[in-house]
């Protein structure tokens, strides 16, 4: 006799009930849902790009990601990761920014989020420029104070203005330090690289107590002992992983506003990630996809398995 009294999840609509082009555009075709409420995880799109300081676009991010994933599956072949077999997840659609004020923005995102968090569940947001981690930490940290933070990037985004503005996708972790929001002995900053300014655009995060992985360092090697080394040194905090998805180079993902050769490839992006288990992750993001500048469709589609890696490594997937 089957066992009616096993919980019953949400599960990604398959590619043999509806072909792969059909069905809604929500992320892996899950059911939609207006609230996180009864959510062990939950897709959250933001979708702006009124941070930005080059080539705009990421405002289309999610919907492009969410379109990307209709070709995932539910099982994880190489971890064996089964999240829809654990938790309950849903797409529960996109915040509803002021796409003309983005200081107004800010404060949306956060009461967004505090509501979000209110039911216990993970977010997983879909992006949106790099600006929208600042307000999602402010929620974040509200719930479960101060946080290690894992940030993989081309860019440190430590700058205290740009063009007199202290607001923008090049600033979001000088503000989190400022605010309180981060542990940051336990900060790890992973492929940065290009040109600068001067030293202080990667040194500043260094002085605060970051850990700066440049770029050059993670040429021709896997990532998977240094992740070991991040999860020793986090331990049992609280983790947020924000993933810019610049931080690949533009042979892999092209479709972003601020490209910079030499930069990670999409199996160190996996190895990144994939060595997030094991780690207590309170939320993630996957940001600054700009579609228009890849018809391809690949950068969507590298940002949408990232983020269903991002729902395998959640602490609800840890064997029994």
């Amino acid at each position: 006799m089957p066992d009616t009294t096993a919980p019953r999840y949400n599960q990604p609509l398959g590619g043999n009930d509806m072909p792969r082009f059909g069905g809604g555009t929500t992320m892996m075709r899950l059911p939609a849902q207006e609230t996180a409420a009864g959510l062990d995880a939950c897709f959250v799109g933001i979708p702006m790009d009124i941070g930005t300081s080059n080539r705009t676009g990421t405002r289309h991010g999610p919907r492009a990601i969410r379109a990307e994933s209709c070709m995932l599956r539910p099982f994880n072949m190489a971890t064996g990761a089964a999240p829809f077999a654990k938790m309950q997840v849903a797409d529960i659609g996109d915040v509803a920014i002021n796409t003309f004020d983005l200081k107004k923005t800010m404060d949306i995102i956060t009461e967004a989020y505090d509501e979000i968090l209110s039911h216990d569940g993970v977010p997983i947001t879909l992006g949106g420029d790099h600006t929208l981690t600042y307000p999602v930490l402010r929620a974040i940290a509200r719930k479960h104070g101060p946080v290690a933070l894992i940030h993989v990037d081309a860019h440190s985004d430590t700058n205290d203005e740009m063009f007199g503005e202290k607001i923008a996708h090049g600033t979001p972790f000088r503000r989190a330090v400022e605010d309180g929001l981060l542990q940051n002995d336990k900060v790890f900053q992973i492929g940065l690289r290009g040109t600068g300014y001067a030293p202080d655009d990667f040194d500043w995060g260094r002085n605060q107590g970051f850990t700066v992985i440049q770029a050059e360092e993670c040429w021709h090697k896997s990532l998977t002992p240094l992740m070991q080394d991040i999860r020793a040194r986090i331990g049992d905090v609280p983790t947020y992983l924000t993933f810019d998805i610049d931080s690949l180079d533009p042979a892999y993902a092209p479709g972003t506003g601020t490209v910079e050769m030499g930069g990670l490839t999409n199996i160190q992006a996996l190895e990144i990630v994939r060595g997030c288990a094991g780690l207590n992750l309170v939320g993630t993001d996957l940001v600054e996809v700009s579609p228009q500048y890849d018809v391809s469709g690949c950068t969507a589609l590298i940002g949408a398995n990232l983020a269903y890696e991002m729902l395998c490594v959640l602490p609800k997937n840890r064997a029994n």
